[in-house]
């Protein structure tokens, strides 16, 4: 079956080429506020399942891919837990840097996989966390002069230069971090009779 990637992401699109050759890539444009009282992994599942719905209607007898991904400062004084959105600008990034100096961050990235020719969905997410070094201003600065991650959660491209930043990571599936749960993805791409061995 053909294979859809429902995101205009382009980290996303590396992820996925990983695995899979050739797919199409289809960005649906939905409103993504969250709604009243709703939790962050609710959120990321809604999203999610709706970038597929949405991308499903425009392809049929396709294997649609939808992910949303959230990212949870978890302060180590047992405070609720911040959601981290994309920073946008080096002010803002700056100040992500600056609260997430020697904490954790939670990535919770979801996916929906959505046959668009039986309407059968599979819906799951996982976790990847990263553990901040205490830094100081300089290094900040001198990060986001280098990599300027400001489309990225959290202000950090742990792929790249943002690994000196990190204490430790801990998770089962780094590319969860990155967008896509790959190991999760093959799983559900399995069930849908897609092999990814056999189609390279």
């Amino acid at each position: 079956m053909r294979i859809v990637l429902g995101s205009g992401s382009r980290y996303r699109a590396a992820l996925l080429h990983r695995i899979v050759p050739h797919f199409e890539i289809d960005s649906p444009d939905i409103d993504e506020t969250a709604l009243a009282d709703e939790s962050p992994t609710s959120l990321a599942l809604r999203l999610a399942t709706e970038k597929a719905a949405k991308v499903g209607k425009r392809w049929d007898n396709s294997l649609i891919i939808g992910s949303d991904q959230v990212a949870l400062l978890r302060p180590k004084d047992g405070s609720s837990e911040k959601v981290l959105g994309k920073p946008g600008n080096f002010k803002k990034a700056q100040q992500q840097l600056q609260i997430c100096s020697g904490q954790s961050v939670i990535y919770r990235t979801a996916c929906c996989l959505l046959n668009s020719a039986t309407n059968h969905s599979q819906i799951f997410h996982d976790d990847y966390i990263l553990h901040f070094k205490s830094l100081d201003d300089q290094q900040i600065t001198d990060y986001l002069n280098k990599e300027q991650p400001f489309d990225c959660a959290g202000a950090i491209k742990s792929e790249g230069l943002g690994v000196s930043l990190i204490e430790r990571y801990e998770g089962d599936d780094p590319s969860t971090l990155i967008g896509l749960p790959l190991i999760k993805l093959i799983n559900a791409l399995n069930k849908e009779n897609y092999l990814v061995l056999k189609n390279q």
